[in-house]
């Protein structure tokens, strides 16, 4: 869900700052160093509905070399861009132009464009009617090989994530294994353009919102500008290192958590610092399967569930519509 944040801009809160994580401590530490991980990652999420992960499985010159490539695809001009609007998928592959997304209830578009990657399927997979079939440009022909590889990265890293919270959550180990595998994740590939003249002074890169998915997994922009509202009603600059990846609570783990895990309010502003250059960003939504139920924990459950049973399908397209990507 993407909400209209309308409070008005107060100062940054200076007292508390997201907590960086090395995931090697999960994946390659002793049994204490997996058990002080699990403890962290399940306390930052719930207090910031943030992380920042270091020491992950994600290259830093993958990571480099995808923004060079973003960097030449957005430079094309926008009648070849557009040719890569999916007639069939709309929103959910290929490219998106620039002021068509808003966030939920906001009177204005957002100041970006981007492009969607979904999941590679095997000819003859069940699901290959469900999902639509990824576009590809033919301009910068590393796209196709490079951000595939990029995403079973990002899902990788994701799945390690939503593995170790299984012992605080009170789950089978496989439990979130079991509803991602071959869930409709999506990679996408953002270009927040110079703040153009005469632009609505309404209008920012993204406006205040919260994601969809389980969780969403961020590597490092290619510039500042993002911030999470703090649980004290304050906006909180999220300042990480290069090649760290950011990991958000998005509302469908909220949703299973009974809000035990919050998904939190987050906003990338318009350029302070006098900058007005191009931002570019990767943020992978990782999503379960379309039939998955999303039903509230046993353990989250306290006096009672907050919200009905739903599939991640139907929450999702529910979500969508809401945002202005489909009608």
């Amino acid at each position: 869900m993407r909400t209209l944040d309308t409070a008005s801009h107060s100062e940054n809160s200076t007292l508390r700052k997201v907590p960086t994580l090395s995931l090697a401590s999960y994946t390659k530490g002793s049994d204490a160093d997996r058990a002080k991980f699990i403890d962290n990652l399940f306390t930052g999420l719930k207090e910031y509905g943030f992380i920042i992960l270091k020491d992950h499985n994600v290259k830093a010159a993958d990571l480099h070399k995808a923004y060079d490539i973003l960097q030449k695809f957005y430079s094309l001009p926008t009648d070849v861009k557009k040719s890569y609007i999916s007639p069939k998928a709309g929103f959910q592959r290929g490219y998106t132009p620039f002021g068509q997304e808003h966030a939920k209830d906001s009177p204005v578009m957002d100041l970006k464009e981007f492009w969607h990657v979904g999941r590679v399927l095997p000819e003859g997979h069940a699901l290959k009617t469900v999902y639509p079939e990824n576009v590809w440009p033919t301009e910068t022909p590393e796209f196709k090989s490079h951000f595939t590889a990029l995403f079973d990265a990002l899902e990788e890293a994701g799945n390690v994530m939503l593995e170790a919270l299984t012992m605080p959550l009170e789950v089978e180990k496989d439990f979130f294994a079991k509803m991602t595998k071959d869930g409709n994740s999506i990679l996408r590939l953002l270009h927040y353009p110079p703040i153009p003249e005469g632009v609505d002074p309404r209008c920012v890169r993204a406006a205040a919102h919260e994601d969809i998915n389980f969780i969403t997994i961020l590597p490092a922009a290619t510039a500042s500008g993002l911030q999470l509202k703090d649980r004290d009603g304050q906006w909180l600059d999220i300042d990480s290192e290069p090649d760290t990846l950011i990991v958000d609570v998005g509302d469908m783990l909220a949703r299973l958590t009974n809000d035990v895990l919050p998904s939190t309010t987050h906003r990338v502003i318009n350029p302070q610092d006098g900058k007005n250059q191009s931002r570019y960003s990767m943020p992978f939504f990782m999503h379960p399967h379309p039939e998955a139920m999303l039903s509230c924990l046993p353990s989250c459950k306290g006096t009672g569930a907050k919200y009905p049973d739903i599939t991640g399908h139907d929450f999702l397209m529910q979500r969508l519509r809401e945002i202005g990507l489909i009608k």
